[in-house]
């Protein structure tokens, strides 16, 4: 309806009545400041949606109106980051993907911390979501130590890519759960030694070790593979070598879990989604805006996965039962 410029209300004699249709004090309805934050969700700049609410309503919502109706939010999603982990988590993903913020007449980079578990019933779940000034070992260790204090048990397993400081982070605050080496990062790290043009055929050869389900099959084919391109791709070869070991840990869990757990493909489609929604903002204003936004983009996410069963977790009650004695 736009702008009303008069609104009276009845008075009573003791002065105590309040209209259920508006809040007191309050400048815009519910349906508003919905349609406010869903833009801000969806990375809309503050100009951009003080244009919009002009068109549709002729009325102009500004950015402290903007910002009143984000500090909202913020409440709502830090209350979220720190919730009790209330089930336990055998599979742990651990990624981190960058956003700009300014720092004086500089921008700089913020790495976004994030830890996603599968749980005992088999449904995905975002853990954790924090700022970091970079992908240091203490930056994992206290995110480790915060999941642990907030209940996290149970981890069999954490998936992640070839980073030193994700390892020592795990090796000191989840001492008894092993590590994955993310196979997507792997093959980028052999490939990254050979010609474009040969590729192809590497990468089948490379996928050929890790399509098996037994560990003897593997590391035939792994042989096989060293004796084939040993002499034509020595560096990408001993890079296969040195990684083998920790790239084959997801065989001494269930087989109808093996796709699911040896790459970190499902933060990988998480952070896409993250970037489609941040690319709007380009530059953050500060770590917190930064933050929040993330944090709501990886909450949505959350609340969808909750709808659909991951993975069937049967397979792994006895390996589950064994570690947890």
């Amino acid at each position: 309806m736009g702008k009303l410029e008069q609104l009276r209300g009845p008075r009573d004699r003791e002065g105590e009545f309040v209209t259920e249709v508006f809040e007191r004090y309050k400048r815009m309805t519910g349906d508003v400041e919905e349609a406010v934050l869903e833009m801000y969700l969806q990375g809309v700049s503050v100009r951009r949606v003080a244009e919009l609410t002009r068109a549709l309503s002729r009325v102009k919502v500004g950015k402290d109106a903007v910002s009143r109706i984000a500090r909202r939010l913020q409440q709502e999603l830090a209350l979220w980051r720190g919730r009790r982990l209330e089930r336990s988590s055998p599979y742990l993903f651990l990624d981190a993907t960058y956003l700009k913020v300014p720092c004086g007449e500089r921008v700089r980079e913020v790495a976004l911390l994030v830890a996603v578990g599968v749980d005992e019933e088999g449904y995905r779940e975002v853990l954790a979501v924090e700022a970091a000034g970079g992908e240091r070992r203490e930056a994992y260790r206290q995110l480790l130590r915060g999941l642990l204090d907030r209940g996290l048990r149970g981890v069999l397993l954490v998936v992640s890519d070839d980073h030193e400081a994700i390892k020592q982070a795990v090796a000191s605050e989840l001492p008894e759960a092993r590590w994955q080496r993310c196979l997507a990062h792997f093959q980028q790290g052999v490939l990254a030694h050979v010609p474009i043009s040969e590729a192809g055929e590497v990468a089948e050869g490379f996928w050929a070790i890790f399509g098996v389900r037994r560990e003897e099959t593997a590391r035939a084919l792994a042989q096989a593979f060293q004796e084939r391109y040993g002499r034509r791709y020595p560096r990408a070869v001993e890079t296969l070598v040195r990684g083998l070991d920790d790239a084959l840990t997801y065989l001494h869990f269930p087989g109808p879990h093996h796709r699911l757990i040896r790459t970190t493909n499902l933060l990988e489609r998480l952070f896409r989604e993250l970037k489609r929604r941040t690319r709007v903002v380009g530059v953050f204003p500060n770590q917190e805006s930064a933050l929040d936004l993330a944090t709501a983009v990886t909450l949505r996410a959350s609340e969808d996965w909750a709808l659909r069963r991951y993975m069937d977790m049967a397979p792994l009650k006895a390996l589950y039962t064994e570690f947890a004695t």
